[in-house]
Order: C-alpha cells, then sequence, then structure tokens
C-alpha cells in the first residue's frame, strides 16, 4: 500500500496551474537568491486545493471573523503558501519578487504580522498542531462552526508536542480539526526511514483516535474530495496523510537532500530548473 502512493505520487502530472505556481516560486527565489526549495513543491498541491476548494475565507477580509483556519506549520516551506496566497488575491504576485529581501515581508518563515492570510507564525517545528488544537476548541467555545487546519511535515511530527497535542484533539472529540501531514519520505538531511522510521504512520493516527485517510498529496481531484469531506463539530479529528515527492515538479529536486534549502541559489541554477519544470 505504501509503495503504491509511492509510485502514484511519481508519477501523476501537474495540471498548468500547479505548474504557474512554481513558476512564480522560482521567480521569487531568482531575486533572493535562496530559500527552502523542495520542501515548498512537496505540500504545494495541498496548499493550492484548500485555498480554491475548501476554505472559507476571503482575500479582502484576512481576519474575517467566520473564516477557516489553516497553520502551516512547516513554516519553511513557506513560499509555496505566499504563492498560493499571492495567486488568490491577498497581495499582488510581484510582491513576491522582494522575497527574503531586507525590507521585505516575505522571510523564509510565514509572519502573521507582516503577510495579509498567514494565520500564525512558524518556524520552530511541532508547534502548528499545539495551536491549531487550540484554535479549534476555541471555536467549540464560542459555538463556531469554522474548520482547522494544520500542515505538518512528516520530519516535524518526530517532536513529541505533536502527539501531546494529538491526544488532546481525540480526548475533546476536536471533530473539526484536521491535521495534514506531508509524507514525502525526507527530512533535511536523509530519508525519513533512516532517521526515524514513522511507519505504521496510519496505524499510529488511528491509535490516537484520530479518522485517518491516504491520498495521493499531487492528485487534485483527489484531494478536494477528502478535504472536503462533511464533519460534525463534536466527533473524531481527522488526520489526511498525503503522499507527496519532496521537489515534485522539478526532477532535478525531486528527492534531493541537497535543494531542502541553499543558502546561495544562481540565475543560472533556476535557469535550468525553470526548464526542468517546463519540459514535464
Amino acid at each position: 500500500m505504501l509503495r503504491d502512493f509511492i509510485l502514484e505520487s511519481n508519477s501523476i502530472l501537474l495540471d498548468k496551474k500547479s505548474k504557474a505556481i512554481r513558476v512564480l516560486i522560482l521567480s521569487a527565489i531568482r531575486n533572493s537568491g535562496r530559500g527552502h526549495l523542495a520542501p515548498a513543491l512537496s505540500p504545494l498541491e495541498v496548499t493550492r486545493v484548500l485555498y480554491e476548494f475548501v476554505l472559507k475565507h476571503n482575500p479582502r477580509k484576512p481576519d474575517w471573523p467566520e473564516r477557516d483556519r489553516f497553520i502551516l506549520s512547516k513554516g519553511h516551506g513557506c513560499i509555496a503558501l505566499f504563492a498560493v496566497l499571492a495567486n488568490q488575491g491577498y497581495f499582488k504576485k510581484e510582491e513576491l519578487l522582494d522575497f527574503c529581501k531586507f525590507s521585505s515581508p516575505f522571510g523564509g518563515h510565514p509572519e502573521s504580522a507582516t503577510v495579509p492570510g498567514v494565520e500564525f507564525s512558524t518556524g520552530s517545528l511541532g508547534h502548528g498542531l499545539p495551536v491549531g488544537v487550540g484554535i479549534a476548541m476555541s471555536a467549540r467555545l464560542k459555538k463556531e462552526d469554522w474548520r482547522t487546519f494544520i500542515l505538518m511535515g512528516d520530519g516535524e511530527i518526530n517532536e513529541g508536542s505533536v502527539w501531546e497535542a494529538a491526544m488532546h484533539a481525540s480526548q475533546h472529540k476536536l471533530g473539526r480539526l484536521c491535521a495534514i501531514i506531508d509524507y514525502n519520505k525526507m527530512q533535511a538531511w536523509g530519508k525519513s526511514v533512516e532517521i526515524l522510521n514513522l511507519e505504521p504512520l496510519k496505524a499510529k493516527w488511528e491509535a490516537f483516535g484520530f479518522d485517518v485517510t491516504e491520498v495521493n498529496g499531487h492528485d487534485v481531484s483527489e484531494l478536494a474530495e477528502v478535504l472536503n469531506r462533511k464533519t460534525t463539530n463534536v466527533g473524531n479529528p481527522q488526520a489526511i496523510i498525503a503522499h507527496t515527492v519532496k521537489g515534485k515538479g522539478i526532477r532535478a529536486a525531486e528527492n534531493s537532500s541537497i535543494w531542502h534549502h541553499k543558502a546561495k541559489i544562481s540565475e543560472e541554477e533556476i535557469d535550468e530548473l525553470l526548464a526542468d519544470l517546463l519540459r514535464a
């Protein structure tokens, strides 16, 4: 089963919109000369589908009280979130060309104080789910019906705070909470199975009281169907294991620790990555 998901994630073709958002990401990184490229490409379809088809949100009113809440817990993949927010109209796409410059609001991790649409500042891994549990509990106490989504990296869930929050969510039956795992099977310095094996991942989340679904994390239709499933205010929280490819869409960056983060990226490298993307 796991191998089937890995093969499907590798073989699926990206549509025009997913490619266009990747072009925007490469354009931003071209100007910055640095960034976490590969970790941004694996959860891109998940993030895109949430904002296009799932979340209640309003780009003109980022703080709209009735909005659904989304936290990108793996904050180092923020350029994907920035590109999706720009595509949704939260700010102009041209603003992303200042990514990681000194005066830019768009840094290497998302900041809620400076970037419209960012729900919570993230960077220190393991914080997103605990905060999301608090937000979901707040909705219940206020008798609101917004949903709370948290996107985590698979390496991130090595953190004990994730599982402490998971126990709390299950104990209190936070049915409108959805934890999404970007399961690209790699961490900063290698394969997850070699650093800290997460399997059996589905069984782990089920043991913590979550209703678990595994999906191809690059299949837009499948993601939209799963993420739009009806939920109840009191019930088991949801866990979506999204099988993805680190660096998806650019062969030179796929499954590559080299492209987890680079402090110096040349224009020639960006040209090669862009050509690689457009050939696929």
